[in-house]
């Protein structure tokens, strides 16, 4: 049977973008995804919102410029490149980078949907994919493996018991919207963009739904977004080389607090929020919502109206709150694939059982560019795991393992400052 030189699990933006810049290279290259098509955060396609990273952030253009994969070339193919320069805006629509990704994956060869990975062995000097879709099961092997299976929704340990079906995960929000807005309330869960955005575009209908809106968060307030120059600098090569290097102790107390870094919420629609609860005082007299902050749910119970216990850290006080529909905006948490488990004595674990990618994203104990991550590396690489515009970088270092050459100019310092002490 054939043996090719890698197989990538999963077709988010970081694989599909693995899969452009290979595209042109001497690589045999094979990616499987379970579903039918490129699906980025459907749940999250809320009309009029916007990427919070600029388009050059796209699958190729921070590596090659001149590919055609690029999302500029995208605009220039559907028409419509010169509104999009009118526009005068760094920041596409999230619905245009979702047809973005689709019509770059409709122009690339090795791709396969709806082929589900079950398994991963170890035979003969390769790694056996075990795969289910159209035609049954089926087996392809390949000398290295690229990990893309994207981080899966975390659910509060006090929710995951509550069976209501107006209770969801952001990550599915469009897809209950409407129930929800037929309840006589409703909670929006979290600290970041996602329930940002969620209560936003409930706070639009709240005089039509005639519903009460709650928003309850653990974050002592509302984080914008850090968003300036020389913060933007950390999403940088040095900085990540920079904090890989840390001790394990020093780079998970280095992620809490760089949350607002990535986590946090953009500042315009955080101003927005105010101004339209701004409007609707002045229209309505009163406006039926609660934004609680500082504010973490310790329990919750019920199937139709759900109880929610809530603690409020600073006063050390505990409340209840009934709400008839949930949307938990509670982010992701990246879980090694079960598919993994016949490989796992193959792979790099630290002493909590999370993976531990060196520096050139590769978990294979043997060291040798057999098996490497995307986006599972927040703990050794930092917050530029989940960021799009780290993509290219990254990619271009997993092509470089695979084929032992550069062949996408990796930078090694892009910034005017340092961050660690100089060297003798």
């Amino acid at each position: 049977m054939t043996v090719r030189d890698f197989i990538g699990i999963g077709l988010g933006p970081f694989n599909l973008g693995l899969a452009a810049l290979t595209g042109p290279l001497d690589l045999d290259g094979l990616f499987l995804e379970r579903k039918p098509n490129v699906d980025w955060h459907p749940g999250m396609l809320i009309e009029g919102t916007t990427m919070q990273v600029p388009f050059m952030a796209d699958l190729v253009t921070l590596a090659d410029p001149t590919s055609p994969y690029s999302f500029l070339n995208y605009l220039k193919e559907t028409g419509r490149i010169y509104p999009f320069y009118i526009r005068e805006s760094f920041f596409q629509l999230r619905a245009e980078f979702q047809d973005y990704l689709r019509w770059a994956a409709k122009r690339m060869d090795g791709l396969e949907f709806e082929r589900e990975v079950t398994a991963v062995a170890w035979e003969e000097g390769a790694y056996a994919v075990t795969s289910e879709g159209p035609g049954g099961t089926r087996t392809d092997r390949a000398r290295r493996l690229v990990l893309g299976t994207g981080t899966p929704p975390w659910v509060p340990p006090a929710c995951r018991e509550l069976e209501s079906g107006t209770v969801c995960h952001a990550s599915s929000y469009l897809e209950h919207r409407e129930k929800l807005k037929g309840c006589k309330s409703i909670t929006v869960v979290g600290s970041g963009q996602s329930a940002a955005e969620i209560y936003r575009d409930l706070l639009g209908g709240i005089e039509e739904g005639g519903y009460e809106l709650n928003w309850v968060t653990r974050s002592p307030r509302f984080f914008p977004l850090e968003y300036t120059k020389l913060t933007l600098e950390m999403t940088s090569p040095e900085y990540v080389d920079y904090f890989h290097g840390l001790p394990a102790a020093k780079r998970d107390e280095l992620n809490q607090a760089h949350k607002g870094l990535y986590k946090g919420i953009n500042a315009e629609l955080i101003d927005d929020i105010f101004d339209v609860l701004y409007e609707k005082r002045f229209t309505m007299g009163s406006v039926p919502t609660r934004l609680f902050t500082n504010c973490t749910v310790e329990k919750a119970t019920g199937s139709g109206s759900v109880r929610l216990g809530v603690r409020q850290h600073e006063q050390d006080r505990s409340f209840e709150l009934v709400t008839e529909g949930l949307v938990l905006a509670t982010g992701y948490s990246y879980r090694v694939p079960a598919f993994l488990d016949q490989v796992r004595d193959r792979l790099r674990f630290d002493a909590t059982g999370r993976l531990e990618p060196r520096r050139d994203y590769s978990v294979d104990k043997a060291g040798a560019g057999e098996v490497f991550v995307q986006n599972a590396e927040l703990a050794t690489h930092g917050f530029t795991a989940p960021d799009l515009g780290m993509a290219a970088h990254r990619n271009s270092w997993i092509i470089r393992s695979m084929t032992g050459r550069e062949v996408y100019p990796i930078e090694q310092r892009i910034g005017f400052q340092e961050f660690g002490a100089p060297t003798p």
